[in-house]
């Protein structure tokens, strides 16, 4: 009996898109708002919560398995780059006026020019 249902789960898991990191940080923060807002007794932090499990009720039972992986992948990638920005101590990181392009220049050189390398334009900032 064990056996069966142990297949019964495996064949359940190649055919749905099980436990990922986007959906287990949306199960997370669904879990810490509806418990915030149980506590605080705001009703509408409680319904939050319960749109948060719901997406990742979604996210759970989807059998479109390459666009969840997508979604998963954007996340995580998301996230690189801000504990990449968040962990560099020897540059200092500015989005140019103009196009919005993040500009990387190192740290501690004073007020310099920086030209970015999209569109060309010039300010000045403190490193």
């Amino acid at each position: 009996m064990w056996n069966k249902f142990k297949y019964a789960m495996q064949r359940f898991a190649i055919n749905h898109n099980c436990g990922d990191t986007l959906a287990s940080c949306v199960l997370l923060a669904g879990a810490l708002i509806m418990l915030i807002g149980s506590i605080a007794e705001i009703q509408w932090f409680f319904l939050i919560g319960w749109v948060f499990f719901v997406y990742y009720l979604f996210r759970f039972l989807s059998r479109n398995i390459p666009k969840r992986r997508e979604e998963n992948e954007k996340f995580c990638n998301f996230f690189i780059r801000l504990k990449k920005r968040w962990t560099d101590k020897e540059h200092r990181y500015f989005k140019c006026p103009q196009c919005r392009q993040t500009v990387r220049v190192p740290r501690g050189k004073g007020t310099i020019k920086i030209r970015c390398p999209k569109c060309g334009n010039q300010f000045e900032k403190k490193s």
